[in-house]
């Protein structure tokens, strides 16, 4: 016997749809089954991974749709008792305008028989030709043309029955949908005082199902509500207060009736608001009395509810209903409504308001949603509250159903069935459709209240339970069956099936079995050495087995077997596990400009094995079908870029397994569009304020706006740059001159440039006035020694303020006149004043006039009169000699005085007259130093060693240079000299070389000798020691004796003076070869009278080597004597035959042969082996021996023994045939 717990519930295993999509990281779940009775499928929807499960009787009897799934040779056929498996809702409102259908399908083998019943009885379908059943179904159709529905309104319910059971449909109410006309009746118009409330009621008939309501005018436009008019959840239109704007004539009620989709509406209703003053005077004109009421508005009030009416209410809802709480006040001002929950909170994700918040709803109800609920409703005056005490009552609903039994005879097993509700529901069983206290008896079955207990289950026990759970809110009916079977096991999962998935996801390997008993599942891969049970394996309890993080170890063949106690069935499926489809390179996001090209690129790795698919998609669309994408393998390109192709691209690599995705976002720019609409605006006579509204900045945000003007007065057609204002900004307040006709415009300025300008604005015109501000840049300086300039810079146009500019220029000597001495000019930028003495100061003004006024008071500016040469020249002028290369030059500075002009400094003229060496030419090089007026000494560098300079020193002004100082003169002391002129290294022998040089070009200085450095340079740049040899100043050349021989030498020379070494020059050269070592040094190999003797040997070692091979296989023994007397060849004397080598071989060592080939002084070749496997030399064993007719005994010794020489011939080796890679290595 199983135990208690084996019969009940099982979990629902992993189902078995392979087909992963990776890049989603979404995975199937396993889920709760049973073995005997489930089959788990996996549904084909990659997003949503739902699992569909299927019972193991659609397995058994939907024959059709398991040909599809497993084959049609894997279909059995075993007893099953009838499932309900299609049936209509327990409330059914139908169309009277269309036949009643009212459906109800089962399944069970064999194939069930259909029965149903009206309100308890039996409903005889034959006897009523209206009503038939459908072929194979139980579904019950009513043709009700010409027939009043009414008649077939009631409660049915249908009956499925075969031999092992019978199943029943829950009572399915029958009720046609009703949309009743409006009842006729005359609505009064309604006239009311303006601020008091309102209620306009609909009171729709009472249609099936109940209809919508909403209120219209009468050109079908929805009447506007706010929180002072609202719609009430009975239809009734609240008014909190009402507007003169109220008054209407058409307000209209509208119910629609969404079963039939017909509208019916009520009569129009009329308002008319009055106030107070329009209700006096209809007051008075009927009863000839005023101040009927007061004058004013409508009085302030306070909220009071309009519903729910009094303090407190209370409302029950259903569990799993909506619950709607409405609270409508009115009142002056209209009240603002709010919500609470006395004890607790509102459940977020269900609740909402509606109706301006006059409205609390909750959906799917459950019991937490109990309690104290209150609104409150609120105006300036005063605030009032209701409460609502909710109640939740239930309709019975499930914790568990019963789930089939599929028993083995002798099993046990139990049906569960379990509900709640409030009030909690009553449990009630029944066996094919009859209460169980009226079936038979049956001592293997027990009922424990909601449980029913099977104990050693019999064959032919089979039967369909039935579950009732009720209460006075509703009820619920469960069909379970227990089907007691026999069945050896048998895999439903297809043979052979290939699952394959990404690494590192999930695997799922299914094992879909049917037996009864029910089948125990074992797994193998590959070879059956041991079962997959424990990490990475999980075997689930319907089968499925389960890898969690499949790798490529992974893949292979699986085995599952099934065995209980009838038998054993096995299947085979196989795993393939893929590389997961990854984006190496993500395309980037991009800010391009209009009319360019761009390209993202998205390069991707995947399985080999896997066809992928490369789609790009635009925010979440298909591409533009516009030529100007172009999608590669790996890229994306636009070319000519527009404004519509920004937004988002996502390149999407596809499998048959997995995807991968990446976006990018592209962001068009171009220069912004030009301003417009511009105005000016607070008008001043020099101040305007420009206004505009900005282009649009495409993307890029405009960084300033540039403000230029035109001058139609005086510059017409000439645009130029006023101001600049910040991008954020849309108006500048402009500073003006006078006289000036302005037009301005306006551009805008981004990351990619300037927009085009916009349109001009309007002429601004400003009025002249005396001028604000002089010339700029007034300066007095003379051309001659007599004469003083005065020049400016001058006024433009709009600088001028107004016509007539002129000019007034006055100057005077500074500190000497106090009158101004003035002219006035026009239409120039300087005046020339004559008879100046030289180089005096003067006190300059230019002052600018107009028409209107003259200028402000100008700035005095001091300049100078001419200058003249200067007439001094310096005195006291010494050198002192610092070193070979530079000397300092003083001199005393010039009277002031003398300068007649403005001091710019002292100018050194300086040459080398001659080099002190007699062997230098001589030269004259003038050059000049200049230096600063402040000055009284300076360096002359760069001067060559031991050479005679001349010199002299002048002072300069603007005009020109003074006279010069008399000629000084210094020498330099020597130096180092130069470099050697050249180096040369000729008659070069076997270990001696020649060295020519020239001295310096520069000598600086008397030569005191040469020196001579060496070292030899090997062929890898190594060098050796160094020699050093020292040579007198007036030799030219030197040979080096007792060098190396075909060796490289470096060398390294110089001069000197007595202040040291110069420069060093350097040249290499090498000793020559001996001529008959070269030539020992030729690669003889390389020759090609070398290469043909060499192949005439060898063709003629090969003849020969055949002639001994063909003399050995002529029979009997040959003892290398008579060998020697047979073949005595004079031209082949030095050959002998009988061992193919060459010449007398003489052994003068114990006779012992030579091992291996050996190329001795003499020439001769020796081999030891052969290319005909007669190559064994083996050890000492004798002579070789051969049969009669030539074929090889014995062994053939590679070494013989000491023989008796004969004819002075001494003993010799065995014989042996050329190795042919011996003669290889020898050529």
């Amino acid at each position: 016997m199983r135990s208690r717990e084996r019969e009940s519930e099982r979990r629902r295993g992993p189902v078995k749809q392979q087909r992963q999509v990776e890049a989603q990281r979404t995975d199937a779940v396993p889920t709760e089954n049973t073995h005997r009775g489930k089959i788990a499928l996996y549904c084909k929807d990659l997003e949503e991974r739902a699992h569909l499960t299927l019972q193991i009787e659609e397995e058994l009897t939907g024959v059709l749709s398991l040909e599809q799934e497993i084959g049609v040779d894997r279909v059995f056929s075993v007893p099953q008792p009838p499932t309900i498996t299609h049936q209509s809702p327990k409330d059914f409102i139908i169309d009277p305008r269309e036949n009643i259908v009212i459906h109800c399908d089962a399944k069970g083998k064999p194939h069930p028989s259909f029965s149903w019943t009206r309100n308890g009885t039996h409903f005889d379908i034959d006897q009523d030709p209206k009503a038939t059943m459908r072929p194979h179904s139980g579904t019950l159709v009513v043709d009700i043309s010409g027939e009043k529905v009414e008649s077939y309104e009631g409660v049915y319910q249908c009956t499925a029955r075969n031999e092992h059971g019978t199943a029943v449909s829950n009572n399915i109410v029958i009720r046609q949908s009703r949309s009743p006309l409006w009842s006729k009746e005359r609505n009064e118009p309604i006239i009311v005082q303006e601020g008091v409330s309102l209620v306009l009621q609909c009171r729709p008939p009472a249609g099936l199902p109940p209809p919508i309501i909403f209120w219209m005018n009468i050109n079908f436009q929805r009447l506007p509500q706010s929180s002072r008019v609202s719609q009430a959840l009975n239809g009734d239109l609240y008014f909190s207060n009402v507007l003169k704007e109220d008054s209407r004539n058409d307000y209209i009620c509208y119910a629609r009736f969404p079963h039939t989709q017909t509208i019916q509406q009520k009569q129009p209703i009329t308002v008319t608001v009055l106030n107070l003053d329009a209700i006096n005077e209809t007051v008075a004109a009927l009863y000839n009395e005023t101040d009927f009421l007061s004058d004013g508005s409508a009085e302030e009030r306070r909220p009071t509810f309009l519903i729910p009416s009094g303090s407190s209410s209370s409302k029950m809802v259903l569990r799993g209903q909506v619950l709607e709480l409405e609270c409508i006040a009115e009142g002056l001002p209209t009240p603002e409504v709010s919500w609470s929950k006395v004890s607790g909170e509102f459940p977020a994700k269900r609740t909402s308001f509606l109706h301006f918040q006059k409205t609390l709803r909750i959906v799917d109800v459950s019991e937490a949603d109990a309690g104290e609920y209150r609104c409150t409703a609120r105006n300036r005056l005063a605030s009032v509250h209701h409460t609502i005490r909710v109640t939740v009552k239930a309709a019975p609903y499930w914790i568990s159903t019963p789930r089939n039994l599929v028993l083995a005879p002798r099993e046990r097993g139990n049906l569960i069935c379990r509900a709640s509700g409030t009030p909690k529901p009553t449990i009630t069983w029944a066996m094919n459709g009859i209460p169980i206290e009226n079936s038979p008896k049956d001592p293997s079955r027990k009922v424990e209240g909601d449980t029913i207990i099977f104990e050693e289950v019999q064959t032919g026990s089979s039967a369909v339970y039935q579950c009732h759970a009720s209460n006075e809110y509703g009820y619920l009916l469960s069909n379970a069956f227990v089907n007691v079977l026999s069945e050896t096991p048998r895999v439903l999962t297809p043979a052979n099936k290939v699952y394959q998935v990404i690494r590192n996801s999930r695997a799922l390997l299914d094992c879909s079995s049917f037996g009864s008993p029910i089948p125990k599942i074992t797994w193998f891969k590959d070879s059956r050495s041991s079962t997959l049970d424990g990490d990475p394996y999980v075997l689930h309890e319907n089968g499925t087995l389960e890898i969690h993080v499949a790798q490529a170890l992974n893949s292979g063949k699986y085995t599952c077997v099934a065995r209980n106690s009838l038998g054993i069935s096995e299947n085979h499926v196989y795993l393939e596990v893929k590389e997961p489809t990854r984006i190496l390179k993500q395309p980037e996001y991009k800010v391009v400009q209009r009319n360019r090209n761009v390209v993202f690129e998205c390069k991707v790795k995947h399985d080999p094995s896997l066809i992928p698919t490369m789609t790009w998609v635009k925010d979440n669309g298909e591409l533009p079908d516009d030529e100007r994408f172009v999608v590669d393998s790996d890229s994306l390109t636009i070319t000519d870029v527009s404004e519509n192709d920004a937004g988002t691209y996502t390149c999407i690599m596809v499998t048959t397994l997995d995807q991968d995705s990446a976006s990018a976002e592209l962001t068009v720019v171009e220069q912004p569009d030009p301003p417009t609409d511009l105005e000016l605006t607070d008008q001043k006579p020099r101040s305007v304020q420009l206004t505009w509204i900005p282009g649009d900045e495409h993307n890029s945000p405009i960084h300033m706006f540039v403000i230029q003007y035109a001058d139609s007065l005086h510059h017409h057609g000439h645009w130029h740059n006023l101001t600049v204002v910040p991008g954020i900004k849309t108006t500048a307040h402009l500073k003006l001159s006078p006289y000036v006709h302005y037009t301005f415009r306006v551009l805008a300025l981004n990351a990619v440039g300037l927009s085009n300008p916009s349109l001009p604005s309007r002429v601004y015109k400003t009025n002249p006035s005396a001028p604000d501000e002089n010339p700029s840049g007034v300066e007095g300086f003379g051309t001659e020694h007599d004469n003083l300039v005065i020049s400016w810079k001058p006024m433009s146009g709009h600088q001028a303020n107004g016509p007539g500019l002129h000019y007034k220029v006055m100057w005077r000597q500074k500190d000497v006149d106090k009158e101004w001495t003035s002219v006035t000019v026009a239409n120039v930028s300087k005046f020339m004043v004559s008879g100046t003495p030289t180089f005096t100061p003067y006190e300059v003004q230019v002052q600018a006039i107009n028409d209107y006024g003259i200028g402000p008071e100008p700035a005095v500016v001091t300049g100078h009169s001419g200058e003249d040469l200067p007439m001094q020249a310096p005195d006291t002028v010494q050198v002192l000699v610092l070193n070979s290369s530079l000397a300092e030059v003083h001199w005393e500075p010039v009277p002031p005085k003398t300068v007649r002009g403005r001091l710019k400094g002292y100018k050194v003229y300086y040459w080398r007259e001659r080099s002190l060496h007699k062997h230098n030419p001589h030269h004259v090089e003038q050059q000049v130093l200049t230096f600063s007026g402040n000055k009284s000494h300076g360096m002359l560098p760069g001067l060559q060693p031991y050479s005679l300079y001349l010199f002299n020193v002048r002072v300069f002004n603007g005009k020109g240079e003074g006279p010069a100082s008399s000629n000084q003169q210094f020498e330099t002391p020597e130096g180092v000299p130069g470099r050697p002129s050249f180096l040369r290294i000729t008659n070069p022998n076997l270990d001696s070389l020649t060295l020519e040089w020239g001295p310096p070009y520069d000598r600086n200085g008397r030569l005191t000798g040469y020196t001579l450095k060496y070292q030899t340079v090997n062929i890898s740049d190594v060098l050796g020691p160094v020699e050093e040899l020292a040579l007198p100043a007036n030799e030219t050349s030197v040979t080096l004796l007792n060098l190396k021989y075909s060796t490289r030498y470096k060398f390294y020379f110089n001069a000197k003076t007595g202040q040291g070494a110069g420069p060093v020059v350097t040249e290499e050269a090498a000793t020559i070869m001996d001529e008959a070592m070269a030539a020992r040094q030729v690669d003889i190999a390389t020759q090609g009278w070398f290469i043909g003797l060499m192949c005439a040997i060898a063709l003629l070692i090969l003849v020969l080597l055949i002639i001994c091979f063909i003399q050995r296989n002529k029979g009997g023994k040959y003892p290398v004597k008579e060998k020697e007397d047979a073949h005595t060849d004079p031209e082949f004397q030095p050959m002998k035959e009988d061992d193919c080598t060459f010449g007398e071989y003489s052994d003068t060592e114990d006779h012992k042969p030579l091992k291996g080939s050996r190329t001795p002084s003499n020439g001769t070749v020796h081999r030891d082996n052969s290319d005909d496997s007669l190559v064994d030399y083996g050890g000492d064993g004798g002579d070789g021996q051969f049969n009669e007719d030539g074929s090889f005994i014995g062994q053939y010794s590679g070494k013989s023994s000491a023989r008796d020489t004969a004819g002075g011939h001494e003993s010799s080796e065995a014989p042996s045939p050329v190795n042919t890679s011996a003669m290889n290595s020898f050529v």
